[in-house]
């Protein structure tokens, strides 16, 4: 079906050239500013908030033992000083249950970690052979070999905060039962590394910082990340855990846990990540991730009266409002670069139809919507150990149009290996990393105003 609706939306294309143009720049312009509109009030709502008091500590004998899996397939670079990372967390560690999930046939990884001393709470789960080989699979079969009343994720190359854990177990023990998932902020700790890196940095911390957090407050679903994690377990395997077949498992985990009526909500802890720092990789993990949205957005619109029924009228708008215009800026971005052509005084494909006021008034709107993100970016980056980010971001307007290569790759992947998850290899920041975890905060505190939180929030 995906495959005879793509061909006969190219066969319109080609038969109506000009009609198709004026439709899809209509699309694209309409997406951009439902886009803008939804970040703005995004961030103005988190910008906005009052001060939160940090929720009380959770006493010692009411800790919950704790299971973090973390997935390695390939990563002789990293899986020695993931290892190292670990050690530091300072959770109790007879309440401490960390499975590293390894695949059957991955004798790289294996034989990494048959040479490290692991400590008595620290775990191999070998995943047997078997289709699809993804993330999410792997992490079901380990499910069943978590001790936890709490499961996490953490990815390979995580260096999440020494007391990440304690943070998590002090807000599911202050919360009602309907909070069953904790997404934490990530970041990077390479973001000095080169201008792919310092980009990516800044992205992210703008959405985890601000845009993830503002939605949550405006209670829209909330699309996770994949790393930095927790869930209720109980909660956890009632929707029967990941989807397997799903190339980015947790936007879908986000919808269900929306549909199952659960709650999910961003707590101040810092995760530091490796941010991919050359082109093509970068290219292939972000394809993953558009083509993950695509089967996610799919799966859960087969019924769409369904699942306005099962999370509001409000959280649908917000879903089409994030997945809708998030795919179509990226495949759609180049009608949007052809107005830089008006801006600059240049003839523009679509002047013979339409006046060149409107053009114009198109180009200005263009514009201002690029303003708008330089300012969400530019706070995003305005705490002290972000600072020096801030002079890069009037370059994130050479940086997002990488997304549209994405796209792309991730459109045709959806017709020919829906399944295929394309690997990121890690390791190449390994001494970033470490200077990164030296200088990691510990608890972020969520009731102190943004400029005077913990500098490395």
């Amino acid at each position: 079906m995906t495959i005879l609706a793509l061909l006969a939306f190219v066969g319109a294309i080609a038969a109506f050239p000009r009609l198709a143009l004026g439709i899809l720049t209509i699309w694209a312009v309409t997406t951009l500013i439902i886009s803008a509109v939804m970040r703005l009030v995004s961030y103005i709502a988190e910008m906005s908030k009052q001060p939160e008091q940090t929720p009380p500590t959770c006493p010692e004998k009411d800790l919950p033992r704790i299971s973090v899996m973390v997935p390695l397939f390939k990563e002789r670079e990293i899986a020695t000083a993931l290892l190292v990372r670990l050690k530091r967390l300072t959770y109790p560690k007879a309440l401490l249950d960390v499975i590293l999930v390894v695949e059957e046939n991955d004798e790289l990884t294996q034989e990494v970690l048959r040479s490290c001393e692991l400590p008595p709470w620290l775990s191999v789960v070998e995943v047997p052979e078997g289709v699809p080989k993804t993330k999410p699979r792997a992490m079901n079969y380990a499910l069943d070999f978590c001790k936890g009343d709490i499961v996490g994720v953490w990815d390979a190359e995580d260096a999440p905060a020494a007391d990440q854990l304690h943070v998590v177990a002090d807000y599911f023990h202050s919360a009602g039962e309907d909070l069953v998932c904790l997404q934490g902020v990530l970041d990077y700790y390479n973001s000095r590394q080169n201008w792919l890196a310092r980009c990516f940095t800044i992205e992210y911390a703008a959405w985890f910082r601000l845009i993830l957090p503002g939605m949550a407050r405006l209670g829209f679903i909330i699309p996770l990340g994949g790393t930095t994690l927790f869930f209720r377990r109980d909660a956890l395997e009632k929707l029967g855990g990941w989807d397997a077949h799903n190339v980015t498992e947790d936007a879908d985990l986000g919808f269900r846990l929306a549909r199952y009526g659960y709650r999910t909500d961003v707590i101040p802890t810092r995760t530091g990540e490796e941010a991919v720092c050359r082109l093509w990789p970068w290219v292939r993990q972000r394809s993953r991730w558009l083509k993950g949205y695509m089967v996610t957005y799919l799966v859960h619109m087969r019924s769409p009266r369904r699942l306005m029924r099962e999370i509001g009228v409000w959280r649908f708008c917000g879903v089409q409002a994030h997945f809708v215009t998030a795919l179509s800026q990226f495949i759609l971005a180049p009608i949007l670069w052809s107005f830089w052509l008006v801006l600059l005084g240049l003839p523009h494909p679509l002047e013979a139809f339409v006046s060149r006021d409107i053009l114009l008034a198109l180009g200005a709107s263009f514009l201002v919507i690029e303003l708008i993100n330089a300012l969400i970016n530019a706070t995003a980056v305005s705490r002290p150990t972000l600072r020096h980010l801030f002079i890069w971001v009037p370059t994130m307007h050479f940086y997002y149009p990488l997304g549209a290569m994405a796209a792309y790759k991730a459109l045709l992947e959806l017709l020919v290996k829906p399944f295929y998850w394309d690997k990121t290899q890690h390791g190449h920041s390994l001494k970033a990393l470490e200077n990164g975890v030296r200088n990691t905060p510990s608890r972020l505190r969520p009731g102190v105003k943004l400029e005077a939180r913990n500098e490395g929030f």
